[in-house]
């Protein structure tokens, strides 16, 4: 992904933002553990552990993870961490209902639903590249998009109302938090606004990324024929 063509920012700056947001994440984790708060903790570390998941891929995969992707995934996880811890003695949190950007939570999901979909498509397409037998054509790849997104949006609501039932219950700090019904709407609502984002937009900077996936595909299936 070639950010740099679409909002003019070179591949050092991406580096720079990227290695910025993940010595911030450390310092989101050492201030929920001063507060002893445990989704601030839990939310900054794993976090933390998915900015290192691109380097992980391009090493063990040979994915061609270049700057533009690893901000992408970077931004992500970090905005998210960000709106749980907020800032000490400012905000509590941008999640919350006094939260100074109140469509923050909008810009979070959007953004995550962004990453959830460019990985869906990537899977999706190198199978299909790499397969005679699956033939999956662009105007089924839009809408497999927006269904991959909305499931995946679907189980995630389910898990923060699992873990919010659960912590309610056993009378401890809750790692997710449920605002209500209109809150889950609108949090699939902009889930979908990402899909759309990377359906329209997206796929032609997952090129590379299809490429290398397909590749790999076509070397396991080689590797068992012989």
């Amino acid at each position: 992904m070639r950010v740099r063509d679409g909002v003019g920012i070179s591949a050092n700056r991406q580096q720079q933002a990227t290695r910025a947001m993940q010595l911030l994440l450390p310092v989101f984790v050492a201030v929920g553990l001063w507060k002893g708060n445990t989704g601030v903790v839990v939310n900054g570390a794993v976090a933390f552990a998915i900015t290192f998941v691109p380097a992980a891929l391009e090493r063990e995969f040979d994915l061609p993870m270049d700057a533009g992707l690893t901000l992408w995934v970077t931004s992500a996880v970090f905005l998210h961490a960000l709106g749980v811890v907020g800032i000490p003695g400012v905000v509590e949190s941008f999640y919350s209902e006094t939260s100074p950007i109140p469509f923050y939570d909008h810009l979070t999901h959007a953004l995550s639903a962004s990453v959830v979909a460019a990985v869906g498509y990537t899977v999706a397409r190198g199978v299909d590249e790499h397969s005679d037998a699956v033939y999956l054509p662009s105007r089924f790849m839009f809408a497999f998009i927006l269904l991959f997104v909305a499931a995946f949006g679907v189980f995630w609501e389910v898990i923060e109302f699992a873990i919010g039932g659960a912590a309610a219950t056993l009378g401890s700090g809750s790692v997710l938090t449920q605002y209500g019904l209109d809150d889950t709407i609108y949090d699939l609502i902009f889930d979908l606004v990402g899909a759309v984002i990377v359906a329209v937009w997206g796929t032609a900077h997952l090129t590379d990324v299809v490429g290398a996936v397909t590749e790999r595909l076509d070397r396991r299936r080689e590797t068992r024929s012989e």
